[in-house]
């Protein structure tokens, strides 16, 4: 920017690597208040400049949160930053979009298929109540509905499907990568009104599994949800490798 010294990114690296050692070191936890910018300075030996781009970088990350006026705080460390990274990733290219739809089912299958027997038997009876209001939603959505209602009902199925756990990092990732899918899945083909009443009846068939206690039949409820979604990606990656109808010239015969 005209006016000012750019920080050498090594530096700038290295002081946003001390502020994380004094979060460790001290103990901090989210919401907690950091040093003033002098006081990071002076315990980093570091300059203003250094220390507000370091600052910038972990606000990024949301390991730091600037609050105008106030300071600055530990972020809540939030996966943000990986769902804006594998989002921006999968709206590159078509390509992409494939791959990451790919690698983010099988990532949300291994999840809940891996922690089947838990959930099934973490899963209170309101909880299942709460899990079939939400397959009804789907449903509603579904037929006649708006697709944005559907979508909010599936999300909050599966937030509420791992809950039970108590494991925070789980939550967070089966909730980022359903964020990531959500943002680029419309940028392939949209569901058949036939592969909807398939997703709603999986998941109704996912609370039955777990209402009765069938681990065996809950992961095999879950294998049929990601069933459609997986067609979708293999139909559309069978798309992307067909050749042209019309191939190209030579670069030669194209006009530049």
């Amino acid at each position: 920017m005209p006016g000012t010294r750019p920080v050498r990114p090594l530096l700038r690296q290295e002081v946003a690597d001390g502020i994380k050692r004094y979060i460790l070191e001290n103990r901090l936890h989210p919401g907690d208040p950091l040093p003033t910018e002098t006081e990071l300075c002076e315990a980093l030996g570091a300059s203003r400049s250094s220390v507000r781009e370091a600052v910038k970088i972990l606000h990024a990350l949301d390991i730091v949160e600037v609050r105008h006026g106030h300071g600055t705080y530990v972020g809540h460390l939030s996966l943000s930053a990986l769902v804006e990274s594998l989002t921006f990733r999968g709206l590159l290219s078509p390509d992409d979009d494939v791959q990451v739809l790919a690698d983010l089912v099988d990532v949300r299958e291994l999840f809940e298929r891996g922690m089947a027997e838990r959930i099934v038997a973490s899963l209170s009876g309101e909880q299942l109540d709460a899990l079939e209001r939400l397959v009804t939603r789907m449903s509603d959505a579904g037929v006649g509905g708006d697709g944005q209602g559907l979508i909010e009902a599936d999300r909050a199925f599966h937030a509420l499907l791992v809950a039970p756990l108590g494991n925070d990092l789980m939550g967070q990732l089966s909730m980022a990568f359903w964020d990531v899918y959500a943002i680029v899945a419309p940028q392939i083909d949209g569901f058949t009104h036939t592969e909807q009443a398939e997703t709603v009846a999986a998941h109704h068939n996912i609370v039955t599994a777990a209402r009765a206690g069938d681990a065996a039949a809950f992961v095999q409820a879950i294998g049929e949800h990601y069933a459609p979604v997986r067609r979708r990606i293999s139909e559309a990656r069978t798309r992307s490798c067909r050749p042209s109808a019309a191939p190209l010239g030579s670069l030669n015969e194209l006009d530049i």
